[in-house]
């Protein structure tokens, strides 16, 4: 990857300050997130989808992919065993790509971080990758992914490890019903980005 490549979109996104410009730089970036992020070696479905395969048993239903963007993540859940995916994402245009690869049943343009509109223990489990990470969202969001999260639900998030340390850790120590079940090791999410940090996934249950 280049030094123009390294300040082209992923740049812009997150230089963002606020949703809305998170959205729009998203919205026109959408066209080339899938190859972008390929060059890139992106790391993060992968791990999230290993995880949840680990842990909710195939059949499960309905999973909520938050923050789906391009629908990385749906497809492989499917070919996986798990017959209904929802996906959320702040971004239009990243989900008019993830509605052309058929992995959702629905697909939802919302902010996490904000209410959502779905109700409590709605979803069997939530998987969230990529998202948890610098200018994009952090532990505010986690309350509502509980709430929504059936009780013996599994979440899986991939967090940026700035922010697992920073807040994130103590944040889920202190949530009332939560339990970590486990994390990976810190790991580069993007090894074809020589500025990527390390980020971590985490397995956590809704009691």
């Amino acid at each position: 990857m280049t030094d123009a490549d390294k300040n082209g979109p992923l740049a812009d996104v997150y230089a963002a300050t606020s949703p809305e410009e998170i959205a729009g730089h998203y919205d026109q970036w959408a066209s080339g997130y899938d190859t972008y992020m390929a060059q890139a070696g992106y790391r993060h479905p992968s791990v999230a989808v290993a995880l949840l395969a680990r842990h909710v048993p195939p059949g499960a239903a309905p999973i909520l992919d938050a923050g789906a963007g391009t629908g990385l993540v749906g497809g492989w859940l499917g070919i996986l065993g798990y017959p209904e995916i929802e996906g959320l994402d702040i971004s239009k245009g990243m989900l008019t790509v993830a509605a052309a690869k058929g992995g959702y049943s629905q697909l939802h343009n919302l902010v996490l971080g904000r209410d959502l509109p779905f109700s409590d223990g709605a979803f069997r489990a939530v998987i969230s990758a990529g998202v948890f990470t610098t200018g994009h969202v952090g532990t505010e969001a986690l309350p509502e992914l509980v709430r929504i999260t059936a009780p013996g639900g599994i979440l899986v998030l991939t967090i940026k490890d700035a922010l697992w340390t920073g807040s994130f850790a103590s944040a889920i120590a202190q949530m009332e019903g939560l339990q970590l079940v486990e994390t990976t090791e810190p790991y580069v999410s993007m090894p074809g980005e020589a500025t990527a940090t390390p980020s971590r996934a985490a397995v956590l249950r809704h009691l």
